[in-house]
């Protein structure tokens, strides 16, 4: 697939299910409809550059993400080597929101971070041979580990609950 402004009807809709959103969802980021983007899919119409862009740029962002995140994983096995990792994701938006709000500039639907999610599984799994499950954060379950173990809310307080849910 072009990374480059110029995608066919085939290309946006290969590229919207890499980054398993719905129509109505990239319609929502484009400020566009839903039956715009199945236009585009059905090659109906040309989807507008700043559309095939934003989705463009998203899929980089994401892909960015993946490689900063491998890198950070392998140097930090190098000092201690593990071969399983559990990653928090959000089963909603509204938990996304609330427990995630640094991402939400860059990746503002959960669906986004969490495909950031599974990409940097298959990549940990092909290159560095390290097994990472994915982890639904389950608000209660977190709420109370914290509690027992005096924990106030953070990216390292989820990691850790995470982590004891392998």
């Amino acid at each position: 697939m072009s990374k480059n402004i110029g995608l066919n009807a085939i290309e946006i809709s290969y590229l919207r299910q890499s980054l398993s959103l719905s129509a109505a969802q990239v319609g929502q980021l484009t400020n566009h409809s839903e039956a715009d983007v199945l236009a585009w899919e059905n090659a109906e119409t040309q989807a507008p550059e700043l559309a095939q862009k934003k989705l463009l740029d998203l899929d980089d962002i994401i892909e960015m993400q993946v490689l900063n995140t491998t890198d950070g994983i392998e140097a930090l096995f190098k000092k201690e080597p593990k071969r399983h990792l559990a990653f928090v994701v959000y089963p909603t938006q509204a938990v996304y929101t609330q427990y995630n709000p640094e991402f939400l500039s860059s990746l503002p639907l959960t669906e986004l971070y969490n495909t950031a999610a599974w990409r940097i599984k298959k990549e940990c799994k092909l290159v560095l041979e390290v097994d990472v499950s994915l982890v639904n954060l389950d608000v209660e379950a977190y709420k109370a580990f914290r509690e027992q173990n005096g924990l106030s809310e953070s990216r390292e307080s989820r990691a850790k609950w995470a982590a004891t849910q392998l």
